[in-house]
């Protein structure tokens, strides 16, 4: 008798961290649940593995997101909420459209995720774990609404760890990646990772179930090192960078 296999589910699976994690946990043999907007991605995945699960929405979307997801008749062992956008703030003048845009997508989207997952099994025992940000450290120029999605979004988490739940919680902190998001990026991006590489360390991690994954570690290390200064510090030291 085939053992059965197990599930993850990925959003933003159609590019950059999430599309190589979706090839890699099919290398793996998990059944993949890989969700995006990219039908030509989501197809080049169902191609390495036919039996994976495509699922395309607007992340932007609750209702949309709620349909689609109600599609499955299970729920996946691993859910990896990936799907992520970055936008810049310029000369410090406010969009609130832009900030709304992005936290809608950073922020809510994973919250409507698992919100739809507990009212479908309000004992949820599963693996949740949530792609934030090494932006969440300090504050940097540029990152207020990027920035601030991602730092609601591992307090939320680490907030959610506390209560009695069945589910296990973690918060994946990367540094710069190589992929179509960072390429967009005008600035120095130091120990910037291959983004093969970022997914086979995640992959491995996720395994012991952590609480926080934060990577690489030279740049995590610098940039605690700096959080434990006072806040008009920090921000001196961040504006001088920006100013390089």
């Amino acid at each position: 008798m085939e053992a059965k296999r197990k599930t993850v589910m990925i959003t933003g699976a159609t590019s950059g961290i999430g599309f190589q994690l979706a090839q890699d946990y099919i290398d793996e043999g998990y059944h993949v649940i890989a969700c995006g907007r990219n039908e030509e991605k989501l197809q080049q995945l169902q191609k390495l593995d036919p039996k994976a699960t495509i699922l395309s929405f607007n992340i932007s979307n609750k209702e949309e997101i709620h349909d689609k997801l109600s599609t499955l008749e299970f729920i996946p062992d691993l859910i990896i909420l990936n799907a992520g956008v970055c936008e810049y703030i310029n000369d410090g003048q406010i969009d609130s459209d832009l900030i709304e845009r992005v936290h809608k997508v950073n922020f809510f989207a994973p919250v409507w995720i698992i919100e739809f997952f507990q009212k479908k099994d309000p004992l949820l025992n599963t693996h949740i774990a949530v792609v934030s940000s090494s932006a969440t450290f300090i504050p940097f120029p540029r990152s207020e609404a990027y920035g601030s999605s991602k730092a609601a979004l591992t307090y939320f988490i680490n907030s959610l760890s506390t209560e009695k739940l069945n589910s296990k919680l973690t918060v994946i902190n990367p540094g710069f990646v190589k992929t179509e998001l960072t390429d967009k990026n005008d600035f120095n991006m130091p120990f910037l990772v291959d983004v093969d590489d970022a997914s086979k360390f995640i992959i491995r991690k996720l395994k012991s179930s952590p609480q926080e994954i934060s990577f690489p570690w030279k740049f995590m290390f610098i940039l605690k090192l700096i959080r434990m200064l006072p806040i008009d510090l920090q921000i001196k030291f961040t504006k001088k960078l920006s100013k390089n």
